[in-house]
């Protein structure tokens, strides 16, 4: 019997390879419920053993049962395995060598171990196990990054029979884990004024908060949104390896983004399946590739509504529960969102570059493409206008991103002392927390009116207050605060400008 371990998602669950050898018509059969490439194993794993000198019990019945039975079996990995089984069961090699192990990888026709997907989650799960792990040596690197845990990385089938009889021992691999990077090389001191736009973005670094920006072509969008995770704090070691198996499991390269804050940027054309993952064979999506980093949507309006609209439950949970016919997988997905957008279709409403040349109709079927209920779970919604030249060609002087940091970290200190970030504080805690006196909550409840907000929006509006409080060192949100949390909620106003502004062209 073999122990290896199957790949669901972000779980490896065990899995016992057990081979039987009885006489009757000779021929390999493969039960416990695989799947295709798992039913071709038994011509890979037959080539491998002869051409790597062992004898294949070719006058024998082989069974092959892969437990749990009603457990699904993807991919090659279970070629390794399946072939140790096969010598256990013909006596090539003994059984006590298998005890405290596991193993898995593809095998090539000549005996050569390939790589597979997901080895750091089952490297997680070994190690939890208080097992070694034998596996092909390009994966050799990804699972040492889980801590204590002897990997023994192996190039062949012949080297791995060598190692189990004795005769030539794979030493543990060892891996130097890089050290956490505590920057990035995008900068906030290379944006040119935008102090609003900068300002919003240290509030929704501090907070966890989703951000928006709107405004004209070229002002700055992009640049300032590819600046968030240099204002984050880094990485703790158990949240980079949450990344890291994200990235394993997606089959994307580890330590050379080991330790980073993840930026996901996908096209506006990407499917709903692509943003928040599924599939027949659920897999993870964007937000999920996003996890403990942020998710930039840029031309928001021009992703299709359903889209969209998928990310709601996410953007409340932190996760993403896909279920299919056969398959359920829940995903983490604890990402911020920013994204940007031009007010208009042609992008000039408000720009004093050049006139807007839309209708009011257009406007209103361009701006409508992003539904209430998805603008309430965006915390900071800000216009960044475009410059004048005279900032454009002056010196930079805006602070860096190091020294903006310090003021999010001081900032999150506090929260940590909550048990929450803000923009995930339950909201019994967030009203406890803030304590509005009477004078405020109706100059609040009118504010709330009078912008037509909903309760989930006067929620954001008081996540965001606090996060102002906390990045003041001030212990409850003042009026101050809650008026400059309301006015980060410029889309509002924004569309009542466009309507007002066209009302009067037709006038």
């Amino acid at each position: 019997m073999v122990t290896t371990r199957a790949g669901l998602g972000l779980e490896a669950p065990e899995v016992l390879v057990e081979v039987h050898l009885s006489n009757g018509l000779p021929g390999l059969t493969l039960v416990g419920l695989p799947e295709t490439a798992v039913r071709e194993s038994r011509e890979r794993v037959r080539s491998a053993l002869l051409n790597a000198g062992f004898d294949f019990p070719t006058t024998r019945r082989i069974t092959v049962n892969l437990a749990p039975a009603d457990l699904p079996k993807e991919g090659g990995r279970f070629d390794l395995p399946i072939a140790l089984g096969i010598l256990v069961a013909s006596e090539q090699i003994p059984v006590s060598a298998l005890e405290g192990l596991e193993c898995l990888g593809e095998l090539a026709l000549d005996g050569r171990l390939r790589s597979i997907n997901g080895a750091l989650p089952v490297a997680l799960a070994t190690q939890k196990a208080g097992r070694r792990l034998l596996l092909p040596g390009s994966n050799a690197n990804e699972a040492a990054l889980a801590g204590d845990l002897a990997v023994l990385p192996a190039e062949h089938l012949g080297q791995v029979v060598a190692h189990l009889l004795g005769h030539d021992v794979i030493p543990p691999h060892r891996l130097a884990i890089p050290a956490l990077p505590d920057s990035t090389s995008e900068d906030l001191a290379d944006v040119r004024g935008q102090y609003q736009a900068r300002r919003a973005l240290e509030v929704a670094a501090a907070g966890g908060h989703n951000l928006l920006f709107a405004g004209p072509p070229g002002t700055g969008k992009t640049m300032l949104a590819s600046r968030l995770p240099g204002i984050l704090p880094p990485l703790s070691h158990e949240e980079a390896l949450e990344v890291a198996a994200i990235r394993s499991v997606c089959g994307l390269g580890l330590l050379e983004r080991w330790g980073e804050r993840p930026f996901r940027s996908p096209h506006h054309t990407a499917s709903g399946v692509a943003l928040v993952g599924g599939g027949s064979k659920p897999r993870p999506g964007e937000i999920s590739l996003a996890h403990q980093g942020v998710l930039f949507l840029d031309e928001l309006p021009q992703f299709d509504r359903s889209v969209l609209e998928v990310m709601r439950e996410p953007l409340e949970s932190g996760r993403i529960h896909i279920a299919r016919a056969s398959h359920q997988r829940c995903f983490p997905a604890n990402f911020q969102l920013v994204a940007a957008m031009n007010p208009c279709p042609c992008g000039h409403l408000g720009d004093p570059r050049q006139d807007c040349v839309c209708t009011q109709t257009q406007i209103q079927r361009y701006q409508s493409r992003l539904s209430g209920p998805l603008l309430d779970r965006i915390d900071l919604q800000v216009e960044v206008p475009a410059l004048p030249a005279d900032q454009l060609t002056a010196p930079t002087t805006g602070e860096s991103s190091a020294v903006v940091r310090e003021r999010v970290l001081a900032a999150r200190q506090r929260q940590q002392a909550r048990g929450a970030l803000n923009a995930r504080l339950p909201g019994r805690e967030l009203e406890a927390v803030c304590a509005l006196g009477s004078d405020e909550r109706l100059w609040l409840a009118d504010v709330l009116t009078r912008l037509k907000l909903s309760a989930r929006a006067y929620h954001r509006v008081l996540r965001v207050a606090l996060t102002l409080a906390d990045l003041a060192d001030e212990s409850r949100p003042t009026r101050a605060h809650l008026m400059e949390a309301i006015g980060y909620r410029q889309l509002d106003r924004l569309r009542g400008i466009s309507a007002a502004s066209k009302t009067q062209e037709s006038i």
